[in-house]
């Protein structure tokens, strides 16, 4: 089937083993490791490349050292066929499932504190319900998971974007034509400390609070006001949450020092009941790991919108559509 579906794309176009060995390349950085990967001999590589240069009329790789590196139109020629590659693989995908040749397979992409907690109890419902469904997960940051979803690799992407008071903090920047999205819930988002050394727990976030350790900070009041941690060290996150971290500080009249930056929301939080310094969290990273050394109060207005996003035009096919609901069912049950 996959041949057949090749043959199609080989009659009007570049050919798509050569476009696969291309986007192995990109991938992987060198002829050796693309022939790995691909299980091809080395010389094989070359010669594809060899031929797809000369089908294109471009120069796609330069010498770099003792090895190479993709030119600019390399690079552009390689987005684009892993695009095309995902779609040709996700045609097949569903044309196999249609005629009976495979189970209902669905493919989802998720970013850390999601994969912690909403969808493993999607997926223990989703494997409940339909015994036979393949349910195949990666872990990816949402501007990676739009890409997969945009390139046919994956069929949801679980994202996220900040909202203050309603206010998305950032445009919609990686939002696409042809994608549909589903809010999931209102994720807030929490100020976080080292524990009271007086209160013997942690305020918490959705109930989840420990035992304090050492001397701790004084307890955060009930809606804690950015300003009063001005003068504090800062722990950031991921590139979007740092960025949504540094226009809330800026709303409030300061600039945060930013000490730490790591993308591990167990490793913030260790620093934090270090004394390393502050930090914000939203309740899926505190539910799915949460430190008995921190304390964490909602920040008022602070939310992330935990979005679903599909692609392409309804309906969607049977086993998303119900992927869907279970993932509203049980963020719902987070909430």
């Amino acid at each position: 089937m996959r041949q057949q579906i090749e043959a199609i794309y080989t009659c009007c176009m570049l050919d798509v083993t050569r476009l696969r060995v291309l986007v192995a390349v990109a991938r992987h950085g060198s002829v050796t490791a693309a022939a790995r990967a691909l299980n091809y001999a080395q010389p094989s590589v070359s010669h594809h490349i060899a031929r797809l240069e000369a089908e294109t009329g471009a120069r796609l790789t330069q010498r770099a050292g003792r090895g190479i590196r993709l030119t600019d139109a390399g690079r552009l020629l390689a987005e684009r066929a892993e695009e095309i590659i995902g779609r040709l693989d996700a045609a097949e995908n569903e044309l196999a499932a249609h005629i009976g040749l495979r189970g209902g397979r669905i493919r989802l992409a998720a970013f850390p504190s999601a994969l912690g907690t909403i969808v493993p109890a999607a997926a223990a419902r989703l494997e409940a319900e339909h015994p036979g469904m393949d349910l195949r997960l990666t872990e990816a940051e949402p501007p990676e998971a739009l890409r997969m979803l945009r390139a046919g690799y994956v069929d949801v992407a679980l994202v996220f974007r900040h909202t203050q008071s309603g206010v998305a903090a950032a445009p919609p920047a990686d939002a696409e034509d042809g994608t549909r999205a589903k809010l999931l819930l209102d994720d807030p988002i929490y100020l976080v400390t080292k524990a009271c050394a007086t209160s013997g727990t942690g305020a918490g976030a959705s109930g989840a609070g420990g035992p304090a350790s050492g001397a701790g900070e004084p307890a955060l009041p009930t809606e804690p006001d950015l300003v009063a941690f001005a003068d504090r060290r800062w722990i950031a996150g991921c590139e979007r949450c740092r960025s949504y971290l540094l226009w809330q500080c800026e709303a409030a009249g300061f600039t945060p020092k930013i000490a730490f930056t790591t993308d591990d929301f167990v490793a913030v939080q260790a620093l934090v009941a270090a004394g390393l310094g502050v930090t914000t969290l939203p309740g899926l990273a505190l539910g799915a790991a949460r430190h008995p050394g921190i304390q964490a109060v909602p920040l008022p207005g602070a939310f992330r919108q935990v979005l679903a996003m599909t692609y392409g035009e309804p309906p969607d096919p049977p086993a998303v559509a119900r992927l869907l609901d279970v993932l509203t069912i049980t963020a719902g049950g987070v909430a």
